[in-house]
């Protein structure tokens, strides 16, 4: 009789989840229905952090003290650090970088970017190849438009810029510190520092 080997491979990574899950709840990690919660064996945690429902955690995770991740986010490579608030339906992926006090929320995804302090990615959004200052506020809908077809491109946005509801950022480009691009603008040029940036078609 054969053996089941995807059977035991499941089995065998039940078990290891269950062992991963007791682990974290040990350390005080909050799990919310922890067997909905997927984590990694290099995942880890600060102090104070709630996890809720369906989250899967891949490798290379780092989350701080007083972090909070809702419901159906999906995140690998990336490192968490304070006072942070990820998802629902987020998707961090590998070379994202959250600081302190950061918001990356309501179908938002990352990839090689970092967000500076106080600094909120609310919704909708894809946010990729990118630096973001300091108490910047990415509006609905935008998007770094970091591929050419060939190459990858980087944006960089700069501390308390405003970008504007369903903005597409050309890369590379820059938006200069305290900079606002008006909703709906396709911007493909560097916005300097304190300017508005508009880039409509008419």
């Amino acid at each position: 009789m054969k053996r089941n080997n995807k059977l035991n491979k499941a089995n065998a990574y039940r078990l290891s989840q269950e062992v991963l899950r007791n682990k974290a709840l040990s350390r005080g990690v909050n799990l919310i229905a922890p067997e909905t919660i997927f984590l990694s064996n290099d995942t880890t945690f600060g102090k104070n952090v709630t996890v809720e429902p369906y989250v899967v955690f891949g490798p290379k995770v780092k989350i701080g003290d007083k972090s909070y991740i809702k419901s159906f986010s999906h995140i690998e490579g990336t490192e968490i650090k304070k006072n942070v608030i990820v998802g629902p339906y987020a998707r961090l992926r590998s070379g994202t970088i959250l600081d302190n006090n950061t918001k990356v929320v309501n179908f938002v995804e990352t990839k090689k970017t970092n967000i500076g302090i106080n600094s909120k990615v609310n919704h909708l959004s894809y946010i990729g190849d990118a630096d973001v200052g300091s108490e910047a506020n990415i509006g609905a809908g935008t998007i770094t438009c970091n591929y050419d077809g060939v190459f990858k491109h980087k944006t960089e946005i700069g501390a308390r810029a405003c970008i504007g509801s369903n903005t597409m950022l050309v890369a590379p480009v820059r938006v200069g510190m305290d900079a606002m691009t008006g909703s709906g603008s396709i911007i493909t040029k560097d916005v300097p520092d304190e300017a508005l940036g508009l880039g409509r078609a008419k």
